[in-house]
């Protein structure tokens, strides 16, 4: 698996621009993971250029403005405030591997209630890790970490005894999606969707439904406003059929869910499956602690 973009895509939102290919995702070998919802992300490993591990948030990857942290002094340079501590935590507990991983922060050990970002995660017991992290992601580069790929398959952690690492499991049946009728509908060019995307965004937070009519008058298009909304369907189709296992209970505003959603991949696609009119709405609107 080789991926060169670094930007999950929502599943409704990547045919916006007329590319079909997804609606082939399920026909070749793909993976499934729950998406996590923990802050910020955390990139560890070794760094290619020069042999030492490090860690760091996704501004490792940055392409003018370098944030590669090998030491704590690093750290001090590059980061401040809640980042610079949970990075020198991550600094002394993550294992030290020749690899890149990407996972995301959960919170310090010490207790079995945790809300890293929108989401409030309960774990069975009391976690006496100094750290836990949600693997997701490895990356792999050719040269410098500003040319990193996403490559291969994450292994599972093992916790240790600083390390406490989430990995849930999750269930899934293989599926062929339906033929989707293309006729008469006119796509956006990829500026288009960009902008379209924000206004889609916009009426998420003001907690808006995706309607018909509201996204025939975003899309111009009444034809591609009904392949939009069915591919919101089917998305929710393929959540109702992930069983997820291995998981701290989650909730959203005291109200208990199976997660923020799914994470699918294969040689060509990174996308996400999210209810984004409860998730999307509460991440935009709840106030964040970290």
């Amino acid at each position: 698996m080789s991926i060169q973009n670094k930007h999950q895509e929502h599943f409704e939102d990547l045919i916006l621009t007329g590319d079909l290919s997804v609606l082939d995702f399920f026909d070749d070998e793909y993976e499934v993971s729950l998406k996590i919802d923990g802050a910020p992300a955390i990139v560890w490993g070794t760094n290619p250029a020069s042999g030492n591990f490090f860690v760091g948030t996704k501004s490792v990857f940055n392409k003018v403005k370098l944030k590669i942290n090998e030491s704590h002094e690093d750290i001090d340079a590059n980061h401040s405030g809640n980042v610079a501590q949970i990075l020198h935590c991550c600094m002394d507990s993550l294992p030290r591997t020749e690899y890149i991983y990407q996972g995301d922060f959960i919170g310090f050990g010490g207790l079995n209630i945790y809300t890293p970002n929108t989401i409030t995660y309960q774990f069975s017991e009391i976690v006496t890790q100094s750290i836990i992290i949600a693997p997701h992601t490895k990356w792999s580069t050719n040269g410098e970490l500003k040319d990193a790929f996403v490559s291969g398959s994450t292994p599972f952690f093992n916790d240790t005894k600083h390390v406490k690492f989430v990995q849930p499991c999750v269930d899934f049946v293989r599926i062929t999606l339906p033929q989707v009728d293309v006729d008469d509908v006119v796509f956006l060019s990829v500026k288009e969707a960009t902008v379209t995307k924000v206004k889609i965004n916009a009426l998420i937070r003001d907690g808006k439904e995706l309607t018909w009519w509201e996204l025939t008058d975003i899309f111009g298009c009444e034809n591609l406003a009904h392949l939009y909304l069915m591919m919101i369907e089917i998305k929710e189709d393929l959540m109702d059929m992930m069983i997820v296992s291995d998981s701290p209970v989650a909730y959203i505003d005291g109200e208990n869910i199976v997660g923020e959603g799914f994470v699918l991949k294969n040689n060509n696609i990174i996308m996400k499956l999210v209810n984004r009119e409860i998730f999307a709405h509460a991440n935009f609107t709840l106030a964040k602690k970290w």
